[in-house]
């Protein structure tokens, strides 16, 4: 199966979340839940080894074990990766070049990559906007545009297998189009 061919219940299905401390918290717990509800494994990656911190907003939440050390993953062995935002994740992972090259690797694979609010900016720094339409939280726009992609802002957006979405209030829209990944 390829990776833009939908996956008819095809069990064991692996979704990457790729965070460090500092997401926010629902940008990552929404997308797991509605994984594990169509029946796919998501596993939060991050290069921190043991736990991460999650942020509602400027605020402290929950923490969360990591499933798998982003030393140890190989895009490879997963179907599709989600980039949950949050400023301090996103502006601590994209200069984390384990995690570019981790990025890299599953859009060199064709596998769906899915973006929410800041994570795009990790795929700012691993090059791959470039040509791309995409939409993020607003201030990102800029940031988007100079690195040679289309800014629109949308509640989620298709560029071939990559989808994206601006806020957590657009996470109903974003985890309909990414179980479209699963399913």
């Amino acid at each position: 199966m390829s990776a833009t061919t939908p996956a008819s219940n095809q069990p064991g299905r692996r979704a990457a979340l790729l965070v460090t401390d500092g997401f926010e918290q629902v940008e990552l717990t929404g997308p797991r839940d509605a994984l594990q509800q169509a029946g796919a494994q998501p596993l939060v990656v991050s290069p921190k080894t043991d736990r991460v911190q999650g942020f509602n907003h400027d605020e402290k939440a929950d923490s969360f074990a990591v499933d798998l050390p982003l030393a140890q993953a190989r895009a490879e062995d997963f179907d599709l990766l989600v980039l949950p935002g949050g400023v301090l994740n996103a502006d601590t992972i994209r200069t984390d070049e384990a995690a570019q090259a981790f990025v890299r690797a599953f859009d060199e694979a064709g596998k769906p990559i899915a973006v929410i609010c800041h994570g795009a900016w990790l795929l700012i720094d691993a090059g791959l906007v470039k040509g791309r339409t995409l939409t993020s939280w607003p201030s990102l726009a800029t940031d988007l545009r100079n690195a040679g992609a289309t800014w629109v802002d949308e509640q989620v957006h298709v560029d071939g297998r990559w989808i994206s979405s601006r806020k957590p209030d657009d996470l109903p829209a974003f985890n309909a189009r990414l179980l479209e990944c699963v399913r």
